[in-house]
């Protein structure tokens, strides 16, 4: 039996504390970019929760529940999906199983022979993509893997990387290819 203590986690605890870490990032870059203080923030919230808990929640120190993350995205103005999928794609969790934002501009400049495909799909994906940001669903990812003869989680963590910058990241002008390559259609989880 193995016995976990503070300097050794269980896998699962230390993935969980990453997730409510990254969570609590985004929520906090959220309500600042709308120039909310934590007071200010809360005294919009049905809830009536108390600034402690939203400073817990910002910083990691608390999990928030999937009601209370409705709540708070809908104050800020984000669906619980977008913040919870760019803190993950930020803090690198189950990249395989996300849509991945790219910043097109961002990885065309990337010189690394590994991925040097991903170079020219970027170029010519701009034609399409005028903001500069592709959505790429995993079955898109996993053809991109399968292509260049690389394994999915490779992949998705080298696109990871490319996550646009807060000003960049208007989910207005998001441009995405959330069908597999080749197919045309939409993809649905």
């Amino acid at each position: 039996m193995t016995v976990w203590t503070d300097a050794t986690q269980a896998p699962e605890d230390t993935t969980a504390k990453a997730i409510a870490v990254a969570l609590g990032g985004e929520l906090r870059r959220a309500r600042e970019a709308m120039g909310l203080s934590r007071a200010q923030f809360v005294a919009l919230l049905p809830s009536g929760i108390g600034e402690r808990t939203l400073l817990a929640y910002e910083h990691g120190l608390r999990q928030v529940t999937v009601a209370r993350l409705a709540e708070l995205c809908d104050v800020l103005g984000v669906t619980p999906s977008t913040l919870l999928t760019e803190a993950l794609q930020k803090a690198r969790i189950h990249l395989a199983n996300l849509v991945l934002r790219v910043d097109l501009q961002a990885l065309i400049k990337d010189s690394r022979n590994k991925f040097r495909p991903m170079v020219g799909w970027a170029k010519n994906k701009l034609h399409e993509c005028p903001s500069g940001i592709a959505e790429l669903a995993p079955p898109v990812v996993a053809e991109f893997a399968t292509f260049m003869g690389h394994k999915h989680d490779e992949v998705a963590e080298y696109l990871a990387r490319y996550l646009p910058e807060p000003d960049d990241a208007d989910p207005s002008a998001v441009d995405g290819d959330h069908g597999s390559v080749g197919d045309g259609g939409p993809w649905t989880p």
